[in-house]
């Protein structure tokens, strides 16, 4: 997979899917802005049954509004636009994000500059970033089960008690590695994050900040048993299996829970389809950076 900007934009834009953050009743001034607008360069406007039950509006399915749609757009936070990226994965629709939530690394658009963003876009003014994301195979002799992340993927203890056991075991074609063992985490879990994950949960608990656009896995101990536990990021051509003799919590994305103990093992590498993602032509994420985490400020 190509993770870089310039991806081929599409060639008309006639249809937008929007969603919007659940329970989001006083976001419908902004829904009619962005409706006013896209109506403005001729471009119909579909909306999941889920968001317009919100909206006192008439609905579409959301699957038919993925198939249909040229460009999807998330109002709300990153969790909004995290969920509809997982959700129109396959369709390997453009998204844009305006944020009506708090942080926003991703939903970079506030509600101030929906006007402008929009008008930008239909004058070829935006770009589109192709975002990794991570395949998830659970293992199992019953089937494995395939999943997909574009945050990260967290092993944890299932309650506040006791700590767990998680060995790992890593591959790589490029490295002439066969799989090999590369560490057992003894603590509270283990985080695996995208680059595009790594200001989420990653962060909070140390790893470190890695640009958006690399292709790489970032393996991040939480509240490791050994203070010389430290995160580590793989190249994007290895592969890394993890399993538990403990009972451990496997959380994709925040969204999606499942129990290892139901599993032989986790299987985690790069998918070969990315997520687009539109931004403006002059967003810059060293400023993003500065800017939510208030780099520099006194």
């Amino acid at each position: 997979m190509h993770i870089t900007h310039d991806i081929e934009k599409p060639k008309s834009i006639k249809r937008a899917g929007l969603v919007l953050r659940p329970e989001s009743k006083h976001i419908k001034p902004h829904y009619l802005r962005i409706k006013h607008t896209l109506s403005s360069h001729g471009v119909e406007v579909l909306v999941s049954h889920e968001s317009a039950k919100f909206l006192d509006i008439e609905g579409i399915d959301e699957q038919e509004m993925f198939e249909k749609s040229d460009i999807l757009i998330a109002i709300g936070g990153d969790g909004t636009l995290i969920s509809l990226a997982r959700k129109s994965y396959q369709y390997n629709k453009p998204l844009l994000g305006i944020n009506a939530g708090n942080l926003g690394f991703l939903t970079d658009i506030s509600l101030n500059e929906i006007e402008s963003c929009i008008d930008k876009i239909f004058r070829d003014d935006y770009r589109i970033d192709n975002r990794m994301v991570l395949e998830v195979e659970l293992l199992s002799p019953m089937g494995n089960k395939k999943l997909s992340a574009f945050n990260d993927i967290v092993l944890s203890r299932p309650t506040i008690e006791g700590m767990i056991s998680i060995d790992a075991m890593a591959s790589s074609k490029k490295a002439i590695m066969p799989k090999h063992h590369l560490n057992t985490y003894y603590g509270d879990g283990l985080i695996i994050s995208t680059p595009t994950g790594s200001t989420a949960y990653n962060l909070s608990a140390g790893g470190p900040i890695v640009f958006p656009l690399t292709e790489a896995l970032i393996l991040t101990p939480i509240c490791p048993h050994s203070l010389t536990e430290r995160p580590i990021v793989l190249p994007a051509d290895f592969e890394v299996e993890f399993s538990s003799e403990d009972e451990t919590i496997v959380v994709i994305d925040g969204q999606d829970t499942y129990n290892l103990k139901f599993f032989d093992a986790i299987k985690i590498n790069i998918a070969k389809q990315g997520i687009k993602m539109i931004h403006r032509t002059d967003r810059n994420y060293f400023e993003v950076l500065k800017q939510k985490l208030r780099w520099g400020s006194k």
